[in-house]
């Protein structure tokens, strides 16, 4: 599950355990979920 930094914009992997949530390259602690790009469709009854 990829996150995305808000201050740099890169995306990064979380590895709760070790060092907790934070940013691999500048150490901001601000993340947000990566969206899929594709859209789900369901068909309603």
């Amino acid at each position: 599950m990829g996150y995305k930094c808000t201050r740099c914009k890169k995306i990064v992997e979380i590895n709760y355990r070790a060092l907790g949530i934070r940013c691999d390259y500048c150490g901001h602690r601000i993340l947000v979920k990566e969206r899929p790009t594709s859209i789900k469709r369901i068909k309603a009854e």
